[in-house]
């Protein structure tokens, strides 16, 4: 076992080793980064963590990250009224955006449902969308789910949830391979799944 001349710097690299993708090995290069860095920089490394963690808000309306109650998607009264894009994560919100082919807002569940790692339907922001959709406003509602078991799982239960409201559910096509997971999804492609949706129930036949 790795031995330390300093219970601090095990301590730092404990804590380091707990993020995900990060070895100890990694984690003991990058607390020996930061010793070598100007004290300003760490300190202001650490209180933006801190701030991050304090202060962070999740939209009332979408569940999206954000400094404020309402995000900024949201609150925009020029985006496409009436259209709803699901997703799993901000990461998705993100990488959705960047395509600039959607002006719609969006909702997000914050996972998938997932037998096998403990997460069903309660765990996720779906009564949420049911009651956003029976409100009236939305007239579509595009499930944009990783086309993954987990992803079709979720997908197939917002339609059977959303089906007595009689509004118009599709999903992106298939020009994601199954099994590609929608953040490391090239733009370009992303964009044309997006455009190129098509009605959920038509993917029944496919």
């Amino acid at each position: 076992m790795q031995q330390y001349p300093s219970q601090l710097l095990e301590k730092a690299v404990n804590e380091f080793s707990k993020l995900p993708g990060i070895g100890r090995k990694t984690a003991l290069r990058l607390v020996l980064f930061l010793l070598r860095q100007d004290p300003d920089m760490v300190f202001g490394f650490g209180n933006t963590l801190i701030e991050l963690r304090r202060d962070i808000k999740y939209c009332q309306v979408c569940h999206t990250i954000s400094d404020t109650d309402v995000c900024s998607i949201c609150a925009d009264e020029n985006r496409e009224q009436g259209v709803i894009c699901v997703v799993e994560n901000i990461k998705e919100v993100m990488a959705i955006e960047n395509t600039r082919q959607y002006r719609g807002y969006y909702h997000v569940l914050g996972g998938v449902i997932s037998p096998m790692d403990g997460v069903g339907p309660n765990h996720l922001q779906i009564d949420s969308l049911v009651k956003r959709v029976e409100s009236g406003a939305i007239k579509e509602v595009i499930l944009a789910l990783s086309t993954t078991m987990e992803g079709d799982t979720t997908n197939f239960y917002i339609y059977r949830k959303l089906a007595h409201t009689g509004v118009n559910i599709s999903t992106i096509a298939r020009g994601v391979s199954i099994g590609d997971e929608i953040e490391y999804t090239d733009e370009v492609t992303l964009g044309r799944s997006i455009a190129n949706r098509v009605s959920f129930q038509d993917t029944f036949k496919i």
